[in-house]
């Protein structure tokens, strides 16, 4: 059945201390239903945004760069969607440039500097590709997936032109401290123009999976570069864009017809832009409501599964304010993840086992061996992430299965009651 958004009611808000579920399953468990708990991999696009995306996929279907009339007013549209977009992030729809999702936003981040780039350890591949093939150095994360800003200022160097940290990870749900990490990369800029040093140092950040839970507004991030994805924000997927702030020149990767200022040419995916418009504005809308009723459930859950196995570990932030609200990351050591999702998906629950991207290439987490877990810990991670449609019911049912499927895989392990994560 095509994932909805109709017909889920949605549970009451609240800033309390969640209640815990119910300390078992019943022995009849609850008849079958379809739990999508993946949300950070993607999400279904927002009734709103497919309405907003429809006219220009029919009627509405002209090339923006034509000169006649019906073109002039498509790409008209085109332009008051990325005003719209700026307007989100703080910024002017001239520091905007619409790409091809996130990936391509990254890639022409780091491609805006010839110098070394610095990246955080935990950081989406499409920045550790994009930063391996050139000067580049690693900064390392705490036990709880965040960056020290001191070992930032430890790291620039010389050479250093570009620092890229996340604001916050898809995998374990820790949310950087980029305003920290700016007053460095701030400092550092004043103390080479002080010595009229002409190397520039800049900072990018991968919002993507942090939109829709944390403010992109660009002058609170202090950030120079600014990638959002359209398909982190219940938008279509391979939509995106990047803020580039004034005085950053982004050197293009694709070249052809000269659109988006000649940095990235190709005729623009109207019809994406003006669903991801959509998106961006709903879920900045939504972002105080959702975040507190995602917290509250996500807690529940973590709340359950601690308490019904004391030997699981939860990784990420301890701090409620460090962690993105919908998203627990829980390893139970000993057990197979990969094991863990089939089993699940036979229940009707889809969850992950970290980055999507990673995990359909059989890897270990980089994000977790930065973080120092044991591979033993590591190799039993699910990746939970709860979204919009996400109910009370469906956290409950949930819940029932993960616990009917560790136990049981427990069991055919034969690891007993004592367990040393």
């Amino acid at each position: 059945m095509p994932f909805s958004f109709k017909h889920r009611p949605q549970e009451a808000v609240t800033t309390q201390t969640p209640t815990p579920f119910s300390p078992a399953p019943s022995t009849h468990p609850a008849p079958r239903r379809d739990v999508y708990l993946d949300f950070a991999a993607a999400t279904p696009m927002a009734p709103e945004a497919v309405a907003a995306m429809l006219p220009y996929l029919s009627e509405r279907f002209q090339n923006p760069s034509a000169p006649y009339a019906a073109a002039r007013a498509v790409g008209a549209d085109l332009e008051d969607a990325r005003a719209r977009l700026a307007h989100v992030l703080g910024a002017r729809p001239a520091n905007v440039t619409l790409t091809a999702g996130a990936t391509e936003a990254n890639n022409l981040a780091i491609a805006a500097v010839s110098g070394q780039v610095l990246v955080a350890a935990t950081e989406h591949q499409s920045v550790l590709e994009a930063a391996a093939a050139r000067d580049h150095a690693t900064i390392p994360v705490g036990p709880d997936g965040r960056v020290d800003p001191a070992d930032v200022a430890r790291a620039i160097g010389p050479a250093t032109e570009l620092v890229s940290v996340s604001l916050a990870n898809g995998e374990v749900g820790a949310i950087q401290p980029i305003r920290k990490i700016a007053a460095v990369v701030a400092a550092e800029r004043a103390r080479r123009l002080a010595g009229r040093e002409g190397r520039p140092i800049l900072l990018h950040t991968d919002a993507s999976q942090a939109a829709g839970y944390c403010s992109v507004n660009v002058s609170s991030l202090g950030a120079d570069l600014v990638t959002v994805s359209a398909a982190k924000v219940y938008g279509p997927k391979q939509v995106g864009l990047l803020y580039a702030a004034d005085g950053v020149r982004l050197r293009p990767l694709v070249r052809g017809g000269g659109q988006e200022g000649g940095v990235r040419s190709g005729t623009q995916n109207v019809a994406g832009v003006m669903a991801f418009a959509c998106a961006l504005e709903l879920a900045e809308r939504l972002r105080p409501r959702e975040c507190r009723r995602l917290a509250t459930l996500r807690d529940a859950l973590q709340a359950r599964l601690v308490r019904e196995f004391p030997w699981c570990v939860v990784a990420g932030p301890r701090k409620a304010a460090n962690r993105l609200p919908g998203l627990l990351h829980v390893s139970f050591p000993g057990l197979e993840a990969r094991r863990l999702v089939i089993l699940l998906e036979r229940e009707g629950v889809s969850v992950g086992t970290g980055s999507a991207c990673a995990a359909s290439k059989m890897r270990v987490s980089h994000v977790l061996s930065a973080m120092g877990v044991p591979e033993r810990v590591a190799a039993g991670s699910l990746r939970i992430t709860l979204g919009r449609p996400t109910t009370e019911g469906d956290v409950d049912y949930a819940a029932d299965a993960i616990c009917r499927v560790v136990r049981a895989e427990a069991a055919r392990m034969g690891l007993g009651e004592v367990r040393d994560a």
